[in-house]
């Protein structure tokens, strides 16, 4: 083997001699990868490239040959410390394969011990399929997450936090929200949501422990909608006053109006996106402000910071996850209805691109902020687990089963490996009664035994929506909603319409918000009210169908047992409802609902 010149770069790298090649001509490739080292490159290349037999045969020729020319120690070196890199190598291999068995085995005993904890947790009726099956994607439909009184739940905590003084912060951006007189179907954005945080806010300021309760909102001082949505604060009047042990000076729940965005002009949801940093902002300053504010009276000088930031729907989510990390504060989020869903819906309806979609609805940013809402929340309220198998389960930050998973490994002590995932809580929906007088009687007289009671004059609601009739006699077909395409009104028309029997039986009654004028209206809610009206008109349905364009909240219940009085029954023909205000209302009044 007289002549070794093609083995001088092996002999170099493993010699530590020094670089046999110029950085500046050597491969692009391995200049592309990283620092190139020659050393790191030969030994790999010989070790994968040749098996000990080769080696093994190379050093043999070495010593076999007899000319002190041809002999080569330089070779022979080569030889023995490649084959011993080559061993290394396999023993490292070994050892790597045992330390995976060893990890596998520790993960299968810690899902054991988490699924155990589960079973543990689960009732009897959450139990079976459900943690056998924990690991399968599939099933996850069987599993059953713990349903949560929130009568109960209210009590419970209040006895815990009892003597505390607290304070809490929501934060709804969107829609005009007071405390009194809602104007709820206004617009699409002023509809079930308002009421729900207003009532929210309500209850959690009269509870034991709490001190204060802040609703923000957005400050609107536009010339086309009330003043009092222009003023900076609203004190919330409690419903009762059990719980009310100690009244101080800015104790109690209020509506904060933050100005943000046009100062002039009430604008749509999907336009207030450029504007929420701005809210966070002036939000900000507030919390810090009466944190210092409360601490001087009840905080013994220290400042009494929230204990919790609650985000309701995707744009107030976004700023609670915000002012959350400034100010290292806990965040709830509650969805209401989610953009993922949403974006499914419509992309099956057919009607929009996706690109369409975006543009009108800005479904991707508001993708966007629920993304960063999970993320940043500790727990996320929900009304249904079908919210939280079939929708919540569309975002990247959620997985339902490997939520459950954390849950009881966290319960357990056991690590999670560094994920995190908010808990997801189901507290069915529920309403306050205090305001509904279930109905007596029908259209023909009072009810049996109550000849002798003085009449009651007929509510004013009551004639609004019989002017409309030709027959007002006729058992009513009512429906409450806001004209949303989601809300399917004009399908419940167009059904009408075409079905004559049904027509002659019964009469149509729309309680579709409140409106002035339809050039006036969202561009949305306008096409809606404009489909509803050519249906009648196709149809000719006049003295048949009932639409009045105003209603106050107060008069709801009595809408309800106008109904119930000519024995109608209640429709509610939306394509998803996710919390179903109306639906619970109407039970109340013990007469038929069709949900579609």
């Amino acid at each position: 083997m007289a002549g070794n010149d093609w083995i001088n770069s092996y002999l170099e790298a493993i010699l530590d001699v020094g670089p046999a090649l110029d950085d500046k001509k050597s491969s692009l490739l391995l200049r592309e990868r990283g620092r190139f080292s020659p050393t790191r490159y030969f030994v790999e290349e010989v070790i994968t490239g040749f098996d000990e037999t080769d080696l093994y045969r190379s050093w043999v020729k070495a010593q076999a040959t007899r000319s002190p020319q041809e002999r080569n120690t330089r070779l022979e070196n080569m030889c023995w410390r490649i084959w011993n890199l080559a061993r290394q190598k396999k023993q490292l291999e070994g050892e790597e394969a045992q330390r995976k068995a060893k990890r596998r085995i520790e993960r299968e005993r810690g899902r054991r011990e988490a699924t155990a904890d589960m079973s543990e947790d689960l009732s009897d009726g959450e139990k079976g399929d459900a943690v056998s099956d924990i690991s399968a994607h599939g099933d996850s439909t069987r599993s059953r997450l713990p349903r949560i009184s929130s009568v109960d739940a209210m009590e419970a905590w209040a006895t815990q936090q009892k003597g505390k003084k607290l304070y809490l912060v929501l934060i709804s951006l969107h829609g005009l929200i007071r405390g009194e007189n809602m104007e709820l179907g206004r617009d699409s954005d002023t509809g079930g949501q308002v009421k729900y945080v207003v009532e929210l806010a309500r209850a959690l300021g009269s509870m034991p422990g709490v001190y204060r309760v802040d609703l923000l909102t957005r400050q609107v001082s536009a010339s086309d909608v009330d003043w009092s949505y222009g003023e900076p604060t609203e004190m919330l009047t409690p419903r009762n006053s059990e719980n009310l042990d100690e009244v101080g000076e800015s104790s109690g729940a209020y509506i904060i109006r933050i100005p943000f965005g046009p100062r002039d002009k009430y604008i749509p949801k999907e336009l207030l996106w450029p504007h929420i940093p701005e809210f966070v902002d002036g939000a900000l300053n507030h919390i810090i402000q009466m944190s210092k504010v409360l601490g001087e009276q009840v905080g013994g000088g220290q400042p009494l910071w929230p204990v919790a930031i609650h985000g309701h729907y995707s744009d107030a989510g976004d700023a609670a996850a915000l002012l959350s990390g400034v100010l290292n504060v806990p965040m709830l989020f509650t969805g209401h209805s989610l953009g993922r869903d949403k974006l499914e819906q419509l992309l099956k309806q057919g009607r929009l691109s996706r690109d369409e979609i975006n543009a009108t609805y800005k479904i991707m940013r508001r993708i966007e902020a629920e993304e960063l809402s999970l993320d940043a929340s500790e727990i996320v309220i929900t009304s249904t687990k079908q919210e939280i198998d079939e929708q919540w389960r569309l975002y990247d930050g959620f997985d339902p089963i490997l939520e459950r998973k954390i849950r009881a490994r966290i319960k357990r002590n056991v690590s999670c490996y560094g994920r995190f995932m908010p808990h997801m809580v189901i507290i069915p929906p529920g309403m306050e009664f205090h305001h509904i007088i279930p109905h007596d009687g029908d259209m023909d007289g009072d009810a049996d035994g109550n000849e002798d009671l003085p009449t009651v004059p007929d509510p004013p609601i009551w004639f609004e929506i019989m002017r409309f009739f030709s027959n007002p006699r006729k058992p009513m077909i009512l429906a409450l909603a806001r004209p949303d395409p989601k809300k399917n009104i004009t399908t419940l028309v167009k059904a009408f319409g075409e079905c004559r029997p049904l027509r002659e039986l019964a009469n149509l009654t729309l309680i579709m918000g409140n409106r002035d004028g339809i050039d006036e209206m969202s561009s949305t809610n306008g096409s809606v009210l404009l489909s509803v009206l050519k249906l009648i008109d196709k149809y000719d349905l006049y003295g048949q169908v009932a639409y009045p364009k105003h209603h106050k909240q107060y008069e709801v219940p009595d809408i309800y047992r106008l109904a119930a009085r000519t024995k109608g029954v209640f429709i509610n023909p939306a394509f998803i409802e996710p919390f179903g205000l109306t639906l619970i209302e109407v039970l109340l009044f013990s007469f038929e609902v069709i949900i579609l």
